[in-house]
């Protein structure tokens, strides 16, 4: 597509608190524009992508004037809204065991270096460790099925030569306090972060660096003016020579991949802090992270006091919303659904009432691919995460800032390897199809 000026079509809507941010309480608080500027690069969106971008630019090139960009506040979107783990090994969401097919060990290769760029920022940000804690994770089984699909992806872990531990019931038991899990299959490259605190440290470090962070700015507009572009907001206006889209699935709300992306909602629920008593009746092991053999299951993680308090996060439930909003009784009857999980792996707190719920916005394509090329002259679009927002997120937002500044990577070259996205069934046929199909996957599910 080729235009002289791009407006936006809508603005996220959030459902619910992003309890990752408001379990720790405020954060630094960033003004929004309220003047006439100028910069090099322009990155809109400020989560795990763009604040990657940010400082990849200025690890490329110190003196670049860079502006960030946010419509919200920090970490108040999908970073303060998603389960926090950053997985190095397969993870595809639409397979039945999350193996996926084909260039496993180059992504395994990518999502490591995804892994090493942020435990590079943790050191150089001082952003607390806890918020960043290479513990592995746990894919759960609750049935029979679930253990199959555990062992298929076993199997395919072997035949990558990719380390992993097969837990029995016991074991299960012993690290989660639950007797809900009849086996487990751990793998130790994962990282589980503290979502909301990392982009915060991330949102940080690059202002420290010398990048100028806006929040409740929403770029409404921008706009070809000779060779760069002039971006509008509701009460400034930047120009530029590069931009960077790192908005996900709002790339579409810009008017690019157009009938090609699939807005998603997943939903979760999280307890208030635990008390001693609860604590000793849940026993187990003070942090841990769950994500179910079947990728339409349930994940579930446990976090202590260096994540934000003693307390559980149950996440399930998925649907379909073309409109990019979430509608309130999608978080309502989701919710009733996860209290239904939690008592299940936690009889001794059966009808413990959740502090928070929400709904997180992820994006997916049909055939799996990210938006991370150059989509106008001087545009760069780092999105189209495909529910694995923290790892791949952070390979987009590099991959742009790379993009941009004409620096040849293995990472630009992925990202530029791939198809365009997928058309869509034309709707109401995708909403009705994609829901259903939806129900009929947590269904089948139910015991994951």
């Amino acid at each position: 597509m080729s235009a002289d000026v791009f407006h936006v079509r809508q603005l996220p809507t959030h459902r619910g608190p992003a309890a990752w941010a408001d379990i720790l309480g405020p954060g630094i608080a960033y003004p929004p524009l309220e003047t006439e500027r100028t910069a090099d690069v322009v990155v809109i969106g400020a989560g795990f992508a763009g604040l990657s971008a940010a400082r990849r630019l200025k690890q490329i090139d110190p003196s670049l004037d860079v502006v960030v960009l946010d419509a919200g506040d920090i970490a108040e979107g999908a970073a303060g809204r998603n389960s926090g783990f950053m997985i190095d090994i397969p993870h595809e969401l639409t397979s039945k065991d999350y193996a996926g097919s084909g260039g496993d060990k180059t992504l395994i290769s990518l999502n490591r270096k995804a892994q090493a760029f942020g435990a590079a920022a943790v050191v150089d940000y001082g952003i607390t460790p806890d918020f960043f804690d290479a513990s592995g994770k746990i894919n759960g089984a609750g049935s029979a099925a679930g253990d199959a699909q555990n062992q298929s992806l076993a199997q395919h872990l072997t035949a990558l030569g990719e380390p992993f531990e097969m837990f029995d019931a016991a074991q299960m038991s012993d690290i989660t306090g639950s007797r809900y899990y009849r086996s487990g299959l751990y793998t130790p490259g994962t990282v589980t972060l503290q979502p909301a605190g990392y982009v915060r440290g991330l949102a940080a470090g690059v202002a420290h660096a010398g990048v100028a962070v806006f929040e409740k700015t929403p770029a409404l507009s921008f706009e070809k003016i000779g060779t760069d572009w002039r971006i509008t907001t509701p009460n400034g206006t930047i120009t530029a020579s590069k931009l960077i889209l790192s908005v996900n699935g709002h790339l579409e709300s810009f008017g690019f991949a157009q009938k090609r992306l699939m807005q998603i909602f997943l939903f979760a629920v999280m307890t208030p802090e635990l008390n001693e008593a609860q604590i000793a009746q849940v026993g187990g092991h003070s942090r841990w992270g769950i994500t179910p053999s079947n990728p339409m299951g349930t994940t579930v993680r446990r976090i202590d006091t260096g994540q934000g308090g003693n307390r559980i996060v149950t996440r399930t439930c998925a649907a379909l919303r073309p409109d990019m909003a979430a509608r309130r009784g999608d978080v309502a009857r989701a919710a009733r659904v996860m209290q239904q999980k939690f008592n299940a792996r936690f009889p001794a707190l059966t009808g413990l009432a959740m502090e928070h719920a929400w709904a997180g916005h992820l994006c997916l394509s049909r055939n799996g691919v990210s938006v991370a090329q150059e989509v106008e002259s001087g545009v760069f679009a780092a999105c189209v995460q495909n529910g694995l927002g923290t790892a791949r997120g952070t390979l987009t937002g590099i991959a742009a800032a790379e993009r941009a500044l004409g620096q040849p990577s293995e990472i630009v070259e992925y990202f530029e390897a791939q198809d365009a996205p997928d058309m869509l069934p034309p709707r109401p046929f995708l909403d009705i199809g994609a829901n259903a199909a939806l129900r009929w996957k947590e269904w089948k599910a139910r015991d994951e």
